[in-house]
């Protein structure tokens, strides 16, 4: 039985971005839904910011590090810019030129929720350097994983163990409700981009989630015989 046929341009594959605050699972949702798009038939392609290519993973190292931080705001917008720019022409733009669907865990959603709407750059400052670094690129689909900060902050710490919060992870409990706020703002205002989905349950779970709202958004169901 035939199910779907996907919505896209001749050549171009689809470009699925994961949002989200820490600890709210978007590394195991991105995996889970490139299984599902295998199993269909797409050939996808796995990636993350900060980083996803080598020169992006170096810029990764030192912001994770906390470099940025002691830079200040803008400084470290710059490295995530310098890091988005080598990722887009080296990885994202020519997966997608293949025909492939690119899957990537943070994109420019989250410079606006964490450099931006925490770190106070100014919306010009974000809008010149979206433009240099990606130009109209934008993703298909954003999916905003939602947890309670509470939840996320429990979750991020179980998976690192007795490891030390990473850059972002150590901020206190005012910024990662005002990085929630953020991406509720961001899913209110695109919500043809944008789905806001509910992540406190099980991963099983939250992955029916994501694929009704990848079939919803990015599949056409068409008639076929078996």
């Amino acid at each position: 039985m035939a199910e779907a046929a996907l919505k896209r341009g001749p050549g171009r594959g689809r470009f699925v971005t994961f949002e989200g605050g820490e600890g709210a699972g978007k590394s195991t949702q991105i995996k889970m839904l490139a299984d599902r798009l295998e199993k269909e038939g797409v050939r996808v392609v796995l990636t993350r910011e900060p980083g996803g290519s080598p020169g992006a993973e170096i810029m990764r190292h030192l912001v994770l590090s906390g470099m940025g931080k002691l830079l200040g705001a803008e400084a470290e917008t710059l490295l995530f810019a310098a890091a988005r720019d080598d990722h887009v022409r080296n990885v994202i733009l020519p997966a997608l030129n293949q025909g492939s669907w690119v899957l990537c865990d943070r994109f420019f959603d989250s410079t606006r929720a964490y450099q931006g709407s925490q770190g106070k750059v100014a919306p010009d400052v974000l809008n010149a350097m979206q433009r240099v670094t990606i130009g109209d690129l934008k993703p298909d689909l954003t999916l905003i994983l939602d947890v309670p900060v509470e939840v996320g902050l429990q979750r991020a710490s179980a998976r690192r163990g007795g490891g030390t919060p990473d850059r972002f992870e150590g901020e206190d409990i005012k910024f990662h409700k005002g990085l929630r706020d953020a991406f509720h703002k961001i899913a209110a205002n695109e919500p043809r981009r944008c789905v806001l989905i509910d992540a406190t349950a099980n991963a099983e779970t939250v992955s029916l989630i994501v694929w009704d709202a990848v079939r919803e958004r990015l599949f056409t169901a068409v008639a076929a015989a078996s």
